[in-house]
C-alpha cells in the first residue's frame, strides 16, 4: 500500500482537482490511501475535505488550527498505514504521473528513501521557481534555494540537487521510532537530515513543476523561515533520533491528541 500523505490549509482553489487526480490515479499491484490533514482553513476548504469523509481510499484527520505544514505532515505520519510514503500538497505544482516512477525503486528494493528533484540532472542553471510577473523574486529564490542545498549537502555530507522537494518517498519502515519536532518548512530539512543520519542516503529522480507564485496560494515566508532552515539542520545534525515506543512495534503510533502528535 502507498500512503500519500497531504497537509490541507486554505487550498479551496485546487484541493477538489487535486483529489480528483488522486483518487483517479492507479498504480498496477499497489493499492493507495490519501491521509489529509486539515487544518481548519479559513476559505472553506475543510467542506470541500469532509465532502470525501467516509471514502474507502481517504483517511481524514482535522486539526483544530494551524500550526504549520511540518506539525500537519507530522500528524499525517501517524495515520498512515501503507508500506511506502510519498508526501503530497494539496496545490497543483507537482504532476501525479511522477507517482509510479518514485515508488519505482522502493518496490523493487533498490532504495528505501527517493527525492523527486525539481533541479533536472545535468542542467546549469537552477530554474525551480518562475514567476512571470516577479522575476527577481524568482531569482532570489533560486538563489537562497541553492544556498540552503549547499549547507544541508555540507552539514549532512551529502550532494542532493533539491532536498527541500515535496515529494519525500520512502519505506515507512525507515522512519520508525524517529522524533519528529519541527512544524514548519523547517521540517523539510529535519527528515531528510534524519533519515540520512538513520543510513537512508536519498536517490533522486527528476520530476515535473510548476511553480505557483504568492498571489496563487505560496505559502513560504522569504523572511520568517530561513533562519528556521538553518537552526534545524544545524541542530537535527545532533539531536536526539529515536523516541523508542513503550511497547515496540513494527508501526508508526497513531497520534490521538495534540500533545502524542507533537512527539511523533
Amino acid at each position: 500500500m502507498l500512503s500519500v500523505v497531504m497537509p490541507v490549509y486554505n487550498e479551496k482553489s485546487t484541493y477538489r482537482e487535486v483529489m480528483e487526480q488522486l483518487l483517479s490515479k492507479r498504480i498496477e499491484g499497489v493499492d493507495i490511501e490519501v491521509c489529509v490533514v486539515e487544518s481548519n482553513s479559513k476559505d472553506g476548504t475543510r467542506e470541500d475535505v469532509l465532502a470525501h469523509q467516509g471514502h474507502p481510499r481517504v483517511r481524514i484527520l482535522l486539526e483544530d488550527k494551524p500550526s504549520g505544514k511540518g506539525h500537519a505532515v507530522r500528524a499525517g505520519l501517524g495515520i498512515a498505514r501503507g508500506d511506502i510514503i510519498l508526501i503530497q500538497d494539496a496545490d497543483l505544482e507537482y504532476d501525479l504521473d511522477d507517482y509510479d516512477k518514485l515508488i519505482a525503486p522502493i518496490r523493487t528494493g533498490e532504495r528505501s528513501f527517493v527525492l523527486g528533484s525539481r533541479h533536472l540532472a545535468g542542467q546549469k542553471r537552477w530554474k525551480i521557481r518562475h514567476f512571470d510577473r516577479a522575476a527577481h523574486l524568482s531569482y532570489v529564490m533560486n538563489v537562497g534555494h541553492r544556498c540552503f542545498a549547499f549547507f544541508l549537502n555540507m552539514v549532512f555530507d551529502q550532494r542532493l540537487r533539491d532536498p527541500f522537494t515535496m515529494y519525500k518517498v520512502f519505506r515507512r519502515d525507515c522512519i520508525y521510532g524517529l522524533r519528529f519536532e519541527c512544524n514548519r518548512f523547517d521540517f523539510d530539512h529535519e527528515i531528510v537530515g534524519k533519515l540520512v543520519r538513520n543510513g537512508y542516503s536519498p536517490v533522486e529522480i527528476d520530476v515535473k513543476y510548476r511553480s505557483r507564485s504568492f498571489d496563487e496560494g505560496k505559502k513560504i515566508s522569504i523572511f520568517r523561515d530561513p533562519p528556521t532552515w538553518i537552526r534545524a539542520c544545524l541542530k537535527h545534525r545532533f539531536s536526539q533520533l529515536r523516541e523508542w515506543p513503550v511497547a515496540a512495534a513494527p508501526t508508526v503510533a497513531v497520534a490521538t491528541s495534540p500533545e502524542e502528535r507533537n512527539g511523533i
